[in-house]
């Protein structure tokens, strides 16, 4: 017996173990190899073969290259001569476009400076253009992996500078933290700071001239491009309103014209937003001077994607209020980049435009390859953006442009092939509570069309409290009255399905069925006389009500309903009559000699629950506003059926 129990344990331990899913550890992998010269170093990838996606363009790396003294490359095969001697850490992102693996990884590597040949340095490239101060991303975000940001920074005055940058991120806006701050790396002596106040010593020196924003709003503003503001403490404010984290770095002695790079390395949670169009920003505020109060304020918008595609579709309506969107304009972005080995002369973008949205409101927000509106019924000899506007779609279309293909000879700063075109739009006067979603088709010269994701717009669901009141008429009890108010609570301005709660309390009176009892009684001379004893309950009690139901809105002025209901007697007063009617004989039709009457009376508080089915329907506004109802609810509890008629108003 005891081998043969052993070998069944035996045997469904391997049968266990066969069914058990094991799980792939295998990680995709990339190498820093290099070249060195003296001080010249020429680096070269490594990297693991590419897995195409069916029907997608063809897969391609693109990279990010730190060196470790504070420059950094996006070119595959970058050239770089250090400055001083000394043990660098270089570092390589890899990001793998339209590939069906996971981006791989890579371990920094050393590179020793022993001598110093090559006196041709890389100077960090400046960001003047940006007005001194740059954000940027090597990808974006996808859930749980890692991503790269950049902050860089330039010293404009002609003084030396020792001030301030600050790098929010985490919306709070968003339920979950989108990203987690796993590390950061400096290069001119930046220091970490933590501050719980943001207070400035100085007022800003007047003696100097800055650009100032003409919105005084500051709640309003937008950071698309780097601005120069004024009031650091508002600014400060807001940001903290709207981001959960922020990261502190404190810089000392910038000459005047220096750029200096900040690396920061993010993972995105697994929790990051599932809205694989949403845009979700993270916002960098650099203070030159840390005695002053003028700042520059830059913010970094990134769509949240699957995959790393480089053409794609984003938009920044993935949570909206919807009782504060009639005029606010929703942000659209398409992305697109020339994968061919030539350039691109002429790019047609066809995009979906939902019906919800006002074309007539269509403003172009932004553009690259930046060039002018095509003029109208004209030839265009020169560069320009088409745009045609349909029922169903707007069509963007570069014509005479020169974009380069990522894969063309001579080409080796990838961003140089990529564009994109920003628009945003309006709502129609009436739009209804509806998700929408809209993709665009993207033509390079006259190659198939590339189909992006969709970009989705979605609303938050809000809350709108109503007002209600009304009768009820219950047509199985006596003498009845009763009247309520109370309120409901649903979301706000649902287009169809929604659900829907109310706290009831109503006002009743009735009485329950009246007993007529005949009998027979003696008098003192043994006559036999007849007695009638009536006897009449009644009730007056406040009734707690709470309906939940699902509701549905058949047009903008009709809306149905169906659900349960339960209710309690908060406080219930009940009274017993009795009335004993003596006759003269033991006849009841002979006179009445003597009537007794008394009744007793006694309070309950919280007794008889009731529940039950109720089906509803309104007629007026249904989505918002007042309207009539009527509401019958069938009480599992005998002669408690009851008719509602009531008015209501949601606000």
């Amino acid at each position: 017996m005891k081998p043969l129990f052993s070998f069944l344990f035996i045997l469904f331990s391997l049968l266990l173990f066969s069914q058990k899913k094991v799980k792939d550890t295998v990680t995709r992998r990339a190498a820093i190899n290099y070249h060195q010269n003296g001080n010249m170093v020429l680096f070269k990838p490594e990297t693991p073969p590419l897995i195409p996606i069916a029907g997608a363009p063809k897969p391609s790396f693109s990279y990010l290259w730190e060196f470790g003294d504070g420059s950094y490359s996006k070119a595959a095969e970058p050239k770089h001569s250090y400055k001083n001697k000394g043990t660098y850490t270089t570092r390589l992102t890899v990001t793998n476009n339209y590939d069906n693996g996971k981006p791989p990884a890579t371990r920094p590597k050393k590179v020793v400076i022993n001598e110093i040949s090559d006196k041709n340095f890389d100077e960090i490239a400046y960001a003047a253009n940006q007005n001194g101060f740059a954000l940027q991303k090597n990808c974006d975000p996808i859930p749980n992996q890692q991503m790269e940001v950049i902050l860089s920074y330039q010293n404009l005055e002609n003084y030396v500078t020792s001030g301030k940058i600050y790098l929010f991120y985490n919306e709070k806006q968003f339920k979950d933290n989108n990203f987690e701050l796993t590390d950061f790396r400096t290069y001119a002596g930046e220091r970490e700071v933590k501050e719980n106040t943001f207070a400035v010593a100085n007022e800003m020196d007047q003696t100097h001239s800055y650009v100032a924003s003409a919105n005084s709003t500051f709640s309003n503003k937008k950071y698309e491009n780097t601005t120069t503001e004024e009031d650091l403490d508002a600014t400060l404010a807001q940001a903290r309103e709207t981001f959960e984290n922020v990261s502190i770095l404190e810089f000392d002695d910038a000459n005047p014209q220096e750029t200096r790079n900040v690396f920061y390395t993010f993972k995105t949670t697994p929790e990051m937003l599932k809205d694989t169009s949403a845009t979700i920003t993270m916002r960098g505020i650099y203070v030159p001077n840390r005695s002053y109060k003028n700042h520059k304020v830059k913010n970094l918008e990134m769509e949240i994607v699957t995959s790393h595609d480089p053409n794609k579709m984003g938009s920044n309506g993935s949570f909206m209020n919807y009782r504060l969107v009639r005029f606010k304009r929703v942000n659209f972005k398409t992305r697109f980049q020339n994968n061919g080995e030539g350039p691109a002369r002429t790019i047609r973008l066809e995009t979906d435009i939902p019906d919800m949205f006002d074309k007539k409101t269509f403003r172009i927000e932004g553009m690259y390859p930046e060039c002018p509106i095509c003029p109208k019924d004209e030839v265009p000899t020169t560069s320009c953006l088409d745009t045609i506007i349909k029922q169903k779609q707007i069509i963007f279309t570069f014509k005479n442009i020169y974009l380069p293909g990522s894969e063309q000879k001579n080409v080796k700063e990838k961003d140089s092939t990529k564009g994109f075109v920003k628009y945003s739009m309006k709502f129609n006067k009436d739009f209804h509570k509806v998700n929408t979603k809209s993709r665009t088709a993207i033509i390079f010269d006259k190659n198939e069309p590339i189909i992006t994701n969709y970009a989705t717009t979605r609303f938050l669901p809000g809350i709108s409290i109503g007002a209600k009141a009304g009768y009820n008429f219950y047509p199985n009890l006596d003498k009845s009255t009763s009247y309520f108010a109370g309120f409901t609570i649903s979301p706000y301005k649902s287009y169809r399905f929604y659900w829907q709660a109310e706290l009831i309390n109503n006002k009743n009176d009735y009485n329950s069925n009246t007993s007529i009892t005949n009998g027979f009684t003696s008098n003192a001379n043994g006559l036999r006389q007849a007695t009638r004893t009536t006897e009449t309950t009644s009730y007056s009690n406040f009734n707690n009500e709470i309906p939940l139901l699902i509701r549905y809105n058949i047009n903008n002025y009709i809306g149905i309903g169906a659900g349960v209901q339960a209710n309690i007697n908060a406080s219930q007063k009940e009274e017993r009559y009795t009335k004993i009617e003596t006759f003269e004989t033991e006849k009841p039709d002979s006179p009445i000699i003597d009537t007794k009457e008394s009744s007793i009376s006694n309070s309950k508080s919280f007794t008889n629950f009731k529940s039950g089915l109720l089906l509803d329907t309104t007629f007026g506004f249904a989505r918002i506003g007042p309207s009539l109802g009527v509401r019958y609810v069938m009480n599992f509890k005998e002669n408690f059926n009851y008719v509602q008629v009531y008015g209501i108003w949601k606000f």
